[in-house]
């Protein structure tokens, strides 16, 4: 039960930090990015009366709690939305008009009035039955303890503008947070203290404490547990001990005169007898997290759940083997028995990785209240159409390293569809994940991206920027790789230089109407160089070289610190080369929101340019998106992929290459072989090729978890390859098959194409001159790989004469006419009677 609802009309950080731990607050959806994460907001639609059913079910999905919509879009809404999302927003006059229909459609109605009338409420109440009714009051003076106590008696609850809130004592003109939460709660103590159960994350009950006003307030101004000792009155839990307490939420009982604290608990636990819980000790999965969350700071060496934390490939073995056994098991002992070695290895992974039963638990929360849903279909390796690799091949790392093949001619259309899917891409919540990075940086500039770096690139960093000129010795490379960059650039440069665009469009359209179009370059850019399990200058000049050649006047390079705080001397060298005007120590989501939004030192810029992982991609989605950060992107990324078309000219041992060279990229790689009327002999010796050279690798782990989720299809003819390749839209294209510069034109959608067999991807990753950052995910079909046009932007321009004025000009007026623009016209027939 809640004392009231806040409705968010301003934007304090404290004030809205301490919402938060009350319940949903209710914004209008341009103000989500206000709120602190995680939150599950309540949309307020008094402001979006044109707003469709399927924006309202991405929103929900996206987290929001409920929805509130105006009688005007309740017909089109209810019975698509379910009702225990829906609240019906209604004036006092329009009661009359809600119609069975939509009444049965919502959970809850808003009343808008004037002032707080408790009978009108009680009379609107028995219309809508046992609905909850919530208030919002057009007044002009702040709600006061005594409104919301009536209003709660008659069964509603009082919506209250945060701007009528306050953490400060109550005044004439604000309310108190936790007077407001407290008007309704009763107690039945001689001494008005309140009954407080304390529960972990995850509703485990700890321990009973009693609150006072006084505690209940400064644990909701603070976040941090205070209650009320009966000895020793106010008591901040933890102060002595240091087993402190971080308060997620409070909230009321359903008789208002209990509390709930769900807290995270700091130090040795709870109880005074360091325990987690005063009711005795803890079992089940919550005891199981304490164990393994103990032996991630102190395992005795040797001990196994140490080799599993020291030991991925062997955890990520176990948790594969315990799925495949719980797959297997058919007896419900037998069931219950490998599940629960399934989730003590799940959960090992979880810890290491610093996830908590709490995290997984609010992401089950978050799926269950989605609206829209994927049909659910297993992923091709593990459907019943794949020939998937054997347990010990994929597990353990023994057996030949294998793609899986299908025939083409021989799956439905349902099939060929999957075929063409890559692995889900969960955008929507890896921006719900960067976000609070995002905010960190844009609110609190450099100190916040000294400590995120601190805490992901494990670099203690004093400054984030480096300014050239850049110190000599942070660019020693050794010569081979010294000439082997110059050529990669003096290629590249030809290349791009060859794309510029220098002249200018001048069309006569008309007599005395003339119309131009001209380039310039984006003044600012900054470019995204991930550092990762590789070091990348060649990314560096991919995307520094355009930047260069475009004319761009600031040109920020940022990249990942390595752990001594350096950049790699071969990217300080790129960077020379290219003429950076400064390099970014940061790399993820932090560095992204510094180039959009700018800090102390680091510079704001217009777009942003590179590669990198999801946390990158999703916080380059975000600030685009983002109207106070004014910058755009190169485009969204994925995993980076190849597709190969190889048909019986084919090189078994040139095509295994092209195909590794992708997958050791990581293991979300995506590799394809279109295979084009192979016979079994000659498929096999690309697969025991593959094998061999996979191997021989250092990155061998890497690519044998990328090839066992790969593909090869088998097709008849160049046409029907083509024609698939054109609907996956591979970010790299290899032709290696006959007359393959012939074929080109047939290509329709595709990043970058290597035609015949002497010309391998790696070329065009690093020196022939063509540009490495490239669409992927199919986007192909729609994007263009980075080029120097991409650093420029297009500017139109008119000029128009007193004769092709006349000429024009009563076309424009009569189009303006039609569209009701009258000052239009007006501009126009002005100048024409002067002329006339």
């Amino acid at each position: 039960m809640s004392a009231f609802l806040p409705l968010l009309d301003s934007s304090g950080v404290e004030l809205l930090d301490a919402l938060n731990r009350l319940g949903p607050i209710i914004i209008r959806p341009d103000q989500s990015a206000l709120l602190p994460t995680p939150h599950h907001p309540i949309f307020l639609l008094d402001q979006h009366p044109r707003v469709s059913s399927a924006e309202i079910i991405d929103w929900l999905d996206a987290g929001a709690e409920k929805v509130i919509i105006p009688l005007s879009l309740a017909s089109s809404v209810t019975n698509v939305v379910p009702a225990e999302r829906l609240i019906l927003l209604l004036d006092v006059g329009s009661v009359s008009a809600v119609s069975d229909r939509i009444r049965n459609g919502v959970s809850g109605v808003v009343l808008k009035t004037a002032t707080v009338d408790t009978d009108l409420i009680s009379s609107i109440s028995t219309f809508f039955s046992e609905t909850p009714i919530y208030l919002l009051c057009d007044s002009s003076t702040p709600a006061s303890v005594q409104e919301i106590r009536a209003v709660t008696r008659v069964g509603a609850t009082l919506i209250i503008p945060s701007s009528d809130l306050t953490l400060q004592p109550t005044s004439k003109t604000q309310l108190n947070v936790a007077d407001a939460v407290l008007a309704i709660v009763t107690s039945d103590r001689p001494d008005n203290l309140f009954p407080t159960v304390v529960s972990d994350q995850t509703g485990k009950t700890m321990g009973l404490v009693y609150s006072s006003v006084e505690s209940v307030r400064e644990s909701i101004i603070t976040g941090v547990g205070f209650y009320h000792s009966r000895k020793h009155g106010l008591w901040r839990k933890g102060e002595t001990s240091g087993a402190i307490q971080d308060v997620i939420s409070i909230r009321l009982d359903c008789d208002s005169d209990c509390l709930e604290y769900r807290v995270v608990q700091h130090g040795v636990g709870f109880c005074h007898l360091n325990r987690p819980s005063c009711f005795g000790p803890i079992n089940g999965l919550t005891a199981l997290e304490h164990t393994l969350k103990s032996r991630l700071d102190s395992a005795p060496a040797g001990s196994y759940t140490k080799r599993l934390f020291d030991e991925p490939e062997l955890l990520r073995s176990k948790i594969m083997e315990e799925a495949d056994e719980l797959c297997r098991a058919t007896e419900p002992e037998d069931v219950a028995f490998e599940a629960a070695d399934l989730i003590y290895f799940a959960l090992t992974k979880c810890v290491a990785a610093g996830v908590s039963i709490a995290d997984i638990e609010n992401s089950l929360d978050k799926k269950a209240k989605k609206i829209s849903r994927r049909p659910g279909n297993a992923k091709p390796q593990w459907s019943k159409l794949s020939s998937a690799p054997s347990k010990d091949e994929v597990s353990f790392g023994n057996g030949p390293i294998r793609m899986r093949t299908f025939d083409l001619s021989s799956v439905t259309p349902n099939q060929r569809a999957e075929l063409l899917r890559r692995p889900v891409l969960k955008s929507e919540e890896m921006i719900n994940k960067v976000k609070p990075i995002v905010n960190q940086v844009r609110n609190n500039g450099d100190k916040a991206l000294l400590e995120l770096t601190a805490k992901f690139d494990k670099a203690q960093l004093t400054s984030t920027v480096v300014f050239p000129p850049f110190p000599p010795e942070t660019m020693q490379i050794h010569t081979d790789v010294r000439k082997a960059i110059d050529i990669a650039y003096a290629n590249i440069r030809k290349f791009h230089e060859a794309q510029m665009d220098r002249t200018t469009l001048v069309v006569e359209t008309m007599p005395g109407v003339v119309c131009s179009r001209f380039a310039r370059p984006i003044a600012r850019v900054g470019l995204y160089v991930p550092g990762g399990t590789a070091i990348l200058p060649s990314t560096a000049l991919m995307l520094g070289v355009p930047a260069q050649v475009a004319g761009c006047k600031e040109i920020v390079l940022a990249t990942p610190p390595q752990a001594d705080g350096s950049i790699s001397p071969e990217v300080m060298y790129v960077a020379r080369l290219v003429g950076a005007t400064a390099i970014l120590k940061a790399g993820g989501a932090q560095a992204i929101a510094a180039l959009a939004y700018g800090t102390e030192t680091v510079p704001k810029v217009d777009k942003i340019f590179g590669p990198g992982n999801q946390w990158v991609t999703a916080a380059k989605m975000l600030v685009q998106n983002d109207t106070d950060a004014l910058v755009s992107i190169d485009m969204p990324a994925g995993p980076s992929e190849v597709l190969v078309i190889a048909d019986s000219t084919a090189n078994p041992a040139f095509v295994a290459a092209d195909l590794l060279s992708q997958a050791e990229h990581g293991v979300d790689s995506q590799v394809v072989l279109v295979a084009v009327d192979l016979t079994a002999e000659h498929l096999a010796s690309i697969e025991k090729e593959l094998d061999q050279q996979a191997n021989a690798l250092d990155r061998v782990d890497i690519v044998r978890e990328s090839i066992a989720k790969s593909i090869i299809v088998k097709v008849s003819s160049i046409q029907e390859a083509i024609a698939f390749s054109n609907d996956y839209a591979p970010e790299h294209l290899i032709l290696q098959i006959e007359n393959a510069r012939d074929k080109i034109e047939l290509i329709q959608n595709a990043g970058s194409v290597f035609v015949g067999p002497y010309t391998p991807e790696s070329c065009g990753d690093y020196a022939s001159g063509t540009n490495h950052t490239l669409p992927t995910n199919g986007y192909a079909r729609q994007f263009s790989g980075v080029n120097t046009q991409a650093y420029q932007k297009h500017i139109t321009s008119q000029e128009i004469t007193a004769s092709g004025l006349e000429g024009l000009g009563p076309t424009v007026a009569t189009l303006a006419d039609c569209e009701g623009l009258q000052a239009h016209a007006n501009a126009v027939r002005i100048r024409l009677n002067v002329s006339n």
